[in-house]
């Protein structure tokens, strides 16, 4: 047993890799910017509600604080056209704007130089507006605002033609200049001299047949895949984008809230559902048997979010009765007596409780009857009845083992819910626990918590998997793992 243990732990290696591969490249390629997000910006503001793509030193440190700036994998995969530094872009936006240019001019050369007149002439379009702020000068405003969407216009634009449409706006674009009613035409400017350079460049050097070659490009452990598992394996998960508080303060806090009372459900139900389940088997066709089972699936086939909304409009006060504290009751003070905060947490969490409870014991009671009334016609049955065995030792010492199988095949898929807790009824009653938290990070795109939480189910749901095949041999001495392989 001791070596089938072992090795399971060892195929867990390459499973929790893939699943976290999926999971990371699935965060990647998430919709949303998470520096944007902790800046609490809207993706693709740029310039218009910040320094600026070229100068935004914020979004470039918090980047590169959260390793954004390294590349992605140990390696990457591309056609010939693409550089291997397209990873040092900041704006993902922009990464793709660029990989479509070099896909379709073929030079990288020449669309990095297209790209650097862009910033070069936004650098210079954001010191004419520090120096007006300086002076007063304030006729600039609204001509620098449209400067600076047209060149976030320019930023997103890969198409030709919609690219010259932008360059002919500044070509004629006025831009007033103190004392001068005139203006001072931009045309005139090194900046925008060399951007149109740039772009005349890039298409004239159009080189199409280097996207059929592929290209390999090698970045080695310093990429933001690796130093994400290293840190996960090290109890570090990141940083929530909602709060900016490490994730794993954020999930201690409120795993502390699901853990006990999924555990206590989990054991609950197996206590319940069991004993329902023997009773039952015994007890086939008679009056007893065919109330339980139909209050139990009467339970059963009713939606938890309906069941905990009923107790809370008529238990939690109201119109009605005032027997359980509403939910967002105040909570317990820090400095009460420990016994009045073990009851009335206790007190508190009745409801709760239920609703996470009852739908699981109509299951659980029918696999357990299902696998007595199949054991009870086996032959080794009937051997112990002829033998004078009394009913009670029969079923629960020998048809009990054999009946455990299903229902421990059961454990495998429950035991994740307890981390994963259950959003609607912690939505319901109040509680700040993991399912209230994962639904919340959704909602937010906090990819850290949600990715975090789904390889903890991951590695649950394994050892779920594993604790049920030990279980089996326990509860099955002719289930043996020693020659598996």
């Amino acid at each position: 047993m001791l070596k089938y243990i072992v090795r399971r732990l060892f195929f867990f290696i390459p499973t929790l890799i893939a699943i976290s591969l999926l999971t990371f490249f699935i965060s990647v390629n998430a919709p949303g910017d998470p520096v944007e997000v902790m800046l609490n910006r809207t993706e693709g503001d740029g310039g218009l509600n910040s320094h600026g793509t070229a100068t935004d030193n914020d979004y470039n440190d918090l980047r590169h604080k959260l390793g954004f700036d390294l590349p992605i994998f140990y390696f990457s995969l591309t056609d010939a056209t693409i550089a291997d530094t397209l990873y040092k872009i900041p704006k993902k936006e922009q990464r793709e704007v660029l990989k479509r240019l070099a896909n379709e001019y073929g030079s990288w050369e020449n669309v990095a130089g297209y790209y650097k007149a862009i910033q070069k002439l936004e650098t210079e379009i954001y010191s004419i507006e520090a120096d007006s702020k300086k002076q007063g000068f304030t006729e600039n405003e609204g001509p620098l605002l449209i400067l600076k969407t047209i060149l976030n216009e320019l930023y997103r634009q890969y198409e030709k033609d919609k690219v010259d449409n932008l360059l002919s706006q500044l070509k004629n674009f006025n831009l007033p200049v103190k004392g001068d009613s005139t203006g001072d035409l931009l045309i005139r400017s090194a900046a925008y001299q060399g951007l149109t350079h740039g772009f005349e460049k890039m298409v004239s050097g159009k080189n199409s047949y280097k996207k059929y070659f592929p290209a390999l490009h090698w970045y080695g452990t310093n990429n933001q895949y690796h130093h994400w598992i290293v840190n996960f394996f090290c109890g570090e998960f990141g940083t929530s984008y909602q709060d900016k508080r490490p994730v794993k303060d954020v999930l201690y806090s409120a795993l502390a809230k699901t853990l006990g009372i999924s555990l206590f459900s989990i054991i609950l139900a197996y206590l319940i559902a069991i004993p329902l389940g023997v009773h039952s088997a015994i007890n086939k066709g008679t009056q007893k048997e065919k109330t339980i089972t139909t209050t139990l699936f009467v339970l059963y086939s009713l939606p938890n979010f309906w069941i905990a909304t009923m107790l809370v409009v008529f238990l939690c006060g109201g119109d009605y009765f005032s027997w359980f504290p509403a939910p967002g009751s105040p909570p317990i003070p820090d400095d009460a007596p420990l016994w009045y905060k073990f009851s009335e947490g206790t007190y508190r969490l009745i409801l709760p409780l239920f609703c996470w409870t009852y739908g699981s014991l109509a299951f659980i009671s029918r696999q357990m009857r299902g696998g007595i009334l199949a054991s009870i016609t086996q032959d080794y049955i009937q051997t112990a009845r002829a033998k004078g065995l009394d009913e009670k030792q029969v079923i629960w010492k020998h048809a009990m083992k054999n009946s455990l199988l299903p229902v421990i095949t059961l454990f495998a898929s429950i035991f994740p819910l307890a981390i994963s807790g259950s959003f609607v009824i912690e939505t319901i009653f109040n509680i700040p626990g993991m399912g209230k938290l994962s639904l919340e990070a959704l909602y937010a795109r906090d990819y850290p918590i949600i990715f975090t939480v789904m390889m903890f189910t991951a590695i649950l749901t394994m050892l779920g998997n594993l604790i049920a095949d030990i279980l089996y041999a326990l509860a099955d001495p002719r289930i043996s793992y020693a020659n598996n392989t």
